[in-house]
């Protein structure tokens, strides 16, 4: 291993152990141009989520390339991001507990932060701990238009919601925001038109129309009145965008590089990357725990904690021990979040090694 002049890592692929997580820099580049690009010409806002890469030099790449900010799932994640520069932050995820509320503050003192909040719980806390501290915070009301996770259940809740947060000492009403469900666009358009009519009568401009998720963000501009997208996997993508339709496997530039231990039968192979390295997330009956790129008919059948059971029945080749593989998994937050490092490669070269700084920050 060593660094070329400017400073970039220069070793070589084989020279890395496994399990290891290898992150195609061309195909992430071309990920986050392309979507930026297209946020550029739809008019719409990029705010990404960082909970797929959990990495500082990667949420400041897409700040360069045009991001207005960044989207965190916690705030454990957030301070990260915080202390490595990033200052305009949406956290959105309801802030319950004294504890969460006095890092939210101390949190807010230091960048623009703004949070979303469904409940009349979770907004007197913050008014409480934000109005203590001399503070108002952006909120934005979730509402849900389908993905029957959190959120406000119809556009009249929703108005009166935003009147009580307007009217809470500490608060700001800020806009609103969804994580909309897949194919489901006309019925978020028409929720979030409503929701947003409602406000206006009552003098609340939702500034702020904020929605997110990769499965469909080539189709956010259909929304309608969106100010902003949050996506996330794009900048990766894997197999269950590939399920999706949002990218195909040449968009896939996480790979998790594995070496064949033990072949027990003709028809069985066994990897030294089990549920601790690739996640153990499916895509449905007889699809797998990943796609191996050498032996795309192959099926990862089984992972155990530190084994992955290979079934090779519908292959012509067969990879033989001490062969390192390289797959594709299905769900890259996950494995982001089991790995300590990451490396960024071109071809057989490895450019970039990343620490995975918020990995873990759950809280």
């Amino acid at each position: 291993m060593h660094h070329a002049a400017d400073g970039t890592l220069i070793m070589q692929i084989a020279e890395l152990d496994s399990p290891s997580v290898l992150i195609d820099l061309d195909i992430m580049e071309r990920n986050l141009r392309r979507w930026q690009e297209h946020c550029n010409a739809a008019g719409i806002a990029s705010r990404p989520h960082v909970k797929t890469h959990k990495i500082p030099e990667l949420a400041r790449l897409q700040i360069s390339l045009g991001a207005k900010g960044i989207n965190c799932q916690k705030l454990g994640e957030a301070e990260v991001m915080a202390d490595a520069g990033l200052d305009d932050i949406l956290v959105s995820f309801n802030l319950i507990g004294a504890a969460k509320l006095a890092r939210a503050v101390a949190l807010a003192r230091r960048i623009k932060l703004s949070v979303v909040c469904d409940n009349d719980v979770v907004a007197d806390g913050l008014s409480d701990a934000f109005a203590a501290a001399g503070m108002r915070l952006d909120v934005l009301a979730e509402v849900d238009t389908g993905g029957a996770r959190n959120g406000l259940q119809t556009p009249q809740d929703v108005v009166a919601f935003a009147e009580r947060l307007s009217n809470r000492p500490g608060l700001r009403f800020a806009g609103l925001m969804t994580y909309p469900p897949k194919g489901k666009v006309a019925e978020v358009r028409a929720f979030l038109s409503e929701a947003g009519e409602l406000c206006r009568r009552q003098g609340l401009e939702p500034k702020v129309v904020s929605t997110g998720g990769t499965p469909d963000m080539w189709k956010a501009s259909g929304y309608g009145g969106v100010t902003e997208h949050r996506a996330g996997t794009y900048i990766y993508n894997d197999r269950m965008m590939v399920a999706a339709g949002a990218a195909t496997l040449e968009d896939c530039a996480m790979t998790v590089l594995a070496t064949v231990v033990s072949r027990p039968t003709p028809d069985r192979a066994v990897l030294d990357s089990g549920a601790k390295s690739l996640a153990a997330d499916l895509l449905g009956p007889g699809r797998g725990h990943g796609h191996i790129r050498e032996y795309p008919d192959a099926l990862i059948e089984q992972l155990h904690e530190e084994h992955g059971v290979v079934d090779l029945s519908r292959c012509t080749g067969r990879p033989a021990i001490g062969e390192r593989l390289r797959i594709v998994p299905n769900h890259t937050c996950v494995v982001t979040n089991l790995h300590d490092r990451v490396w960024g490669v071109r071809g057989e070269t490895v450019e970039k090694a990343w620490d995975v700084a918020a990995r873990g920050r759950s809280t």
